[in-house]
């Protein structure tokens, strides 16, 4: 499930540059359901006679392909005008299912696409269903030629009565695919694209967590969210039995079309190398490239309504950032009571992603769902290239939206060029996302905990934030001796109220601080330690809000 969210009207508020952009209160907030590193250039497109034409045929079964069709047919649909397509044309039956009945509806095993071949990759299609109304063209490419994916009732197994009775005889579109894969020995679910421009991979052993999004259009945005949505998915069967699985998709929305040609590797760490060429029929002000989402109800530090056995529920607990001067940022999630915006400018951002570094069990205390098996998604992007690098001035940008269930993806990340985007252009990025583990810090010591509570007298509020690391400690066990930098911008540190606490048989330290923030309705904090004037740690940032 994808919780896409369009935020119509905010109100900004501007905080201290070096801590990033803060906008404050969502007066309005509606959800919408949604389901080869390279540098950036740019080249003018033809002209635009043809607007009004109708759009470019998908391949018939037989045709050749190769890397360039995905590309040519976003050419050809973004030299016309967009056309939607009918959102109104899905069965009732389907369209009035639950999610749990939705969810239950798979291909029979004997089905599935693939299954069984040395490649160790399978496809399952899926129905259009639930929310996922946008039909999607399913293709698969076998030595160098097209073959349509067709639907067949007797491949489903219902999975409940009333998927049973919703399942049609006839074709009811699909609304993406499912991927499973060999982990070694075993197999199970690696990939799923649906929904919107929504996708989510796994490393080995996990469960689905964060999502990525191949595109974004204004997020949070006056003017409304332009959600990009897959028009067609081409799965290229591998050439050998240990090479990755190629998916090409066409994207198509207002301002664009696009091609995607994604390469995923499954893993410990799934790895998935991104070409993206984009044909913009507008000009595009506001993009996001890398995007993800996740959700965050409640954790140590934010436990903000939570009347909830549970001790936390988030599928990401950060977001880390590895800027162009090599800086390591560590940004705890919270669900705050009103949106929040941050923008952390930089040029030639090294990566950025949601990361789940809590893995253990007790953390989180919930027994249906795990938590800590989510995959954390980091962004590499691909080289600078020029003065129109997609990847060069710009900034990470992380939107902190109100929610009050689990299923909500409140939390979303992504890279927002400083360059906006001319009508008539062609546009090609890349880069390389790792679904797994949390990327290394290098030999810093890296934040493990970040707690909060009532202070010593109101409002003021006591942070435990925990760095762990080798540098931390001398080989005998002695914790070295450490500078702390601590920064409140507005609000104060309170004097004398911040200690370290040392736990060598863990190599952390504990910072103990207070903060007063008076009057003030947002605080941006920044804390690491030095030692010999050298930074030993990540930079912890906060933005504290009531």
């Amino acid at each position: 499930m994808t919780h896409p969210t369009d935020l119509s009207t905010r109100d900004a508020q501007r905080t201290g540059p070096a801590l990033g952009r803060s906008l404050g209160p969502c007066l309005d907030r509606r959800r919408l359901i949604g389901g080869a590193a390279a540098g950036a250039a740019l080249a003018l497109l033809p002209g635009r006679a043809d607007a009004q034409a109708a759009a470019p045929a998908l391949p018939a079964a037989g045709s050749p392909f190769s890397d360039a069709t995905v590309p040519d047919l976003a050419r050809a649909l973004g030299n016309r005008a967009f056309v939607a397509q009918a959102a109104n044309d899905m069965p009732d039956p389907l369209k009035n299912l639950s999610r749990e009945a939705y969810e239950a509806i798979r291909l029979r095993p004997e089905a599935l696409l693939w299954g069984g071949e040395p490649h160790g990759f399978a496809v399952e299609p899926l129905v259009r269903g639930f929310y996922y109304t946008d039909r999607v063209a399913l293709f698969l490419v076998e030595d160098g030629v097209v073959r349509p994916v067709t639907y067949a009732r007797g491949n489903y197994e219902a999975g409940s009565e009333a998927g049973a009775a919703a399942l049609p005889e006839t074709d009811p579109g699909f609304s993406g695919l499912r991927i499973r894969a060999r982990f070694g020995e075993r197999h199970q679910d690696f990939a799923v694209f649906q929904g919107a421009c929504f996708y989510r991979l796994v490393g080995q052993g996990q469960e689905f967590g964060v999502n990525g999004r191949a595109l974004m259009l204004r997020p949070a945005d006056p003017r409304g969210e332009e959600f990009p949505r897959w028009r067609a998915l081409f799965v290229e069967r591998p050439k050998t039995p240990d090479g990755p699985l190629v998916i090409h998709a066409l994207i198509d929305s207002d301002s664009l079309a696009a091609a995607l040609r994604l390469e995923l590797r499954p893993g410990e760490t799934s790895t998935a190398t991104v070409t993206a060429t984009l044909v913009t029929r507008k000009a595009v002000e506001h993009l996001g490239l890398g995007g993800m989402q996740a959700p965050f109800l409640f954790g140590p530090h934010d436990r903000r309504g939570a009347d909830d056995a549970r001790a936390a529920v988030y599928a990401a607990g950060g977001l880390q950032i590895r800027n162009g001067g090599g800086e390591a940022i560590w940004r705890p999630v919270r669900n705050p009571e009103t949106l929040q915006i941050s923008g952390f400018l930089d040029n030639g951002p090294q990566g950025f992603g949601l990361i789940q570094r809590d893995r253990s069990p007790a953390i989180f205390e919930d027994d249906t769902h795990r938590w800590e098996r989510c995959p954390s998604l980091w962004v590499e992007p691909g080289e600078s290239a020029g003065a129109d690098n997609l990847w060069g001035e710009g900034a990470v940008t992380l939107l902190e939206i109100p929610s009050d269930a689990e299923i909500n993806e409140n939390v979303i990340a992504y890279w927002r060029p400083k360059a906006a985007l001319p009508a008539g252009q062609e546009i090609r990025v890349g880069y390389r996302q790792n679904w797994g583990g949390e990327p290394p810090v290098g030999p810093l010591a890296r934040v493990t905990s970040t707690r909060s509570g009532r202070g010593g007298a109101n409002p003021r509020r006591l942070f435990l934030v925990d760095f762990t690391g080798d540098l931390l400690f001398t080989p005998e066990g002695t914790m070295v001796p450490v500078e702390t930098v601590l920064i409140a911008g507005p609000g104060r540190i309170v004097e004398g109220a911040t200690r370290w606490i040392a736990h060598p048989e863990t190599r952390t330290v504990r910072v103990a601080f207070e903060l007063d923030p008076g009057s003030e309705r947002a605080v941006e904090l920044r804390l690491a330690l030095k030692t010999e004037g050298r930074q030993i740690t990540e930079t912890w940032l906060y933005r504290w809000t009531p």
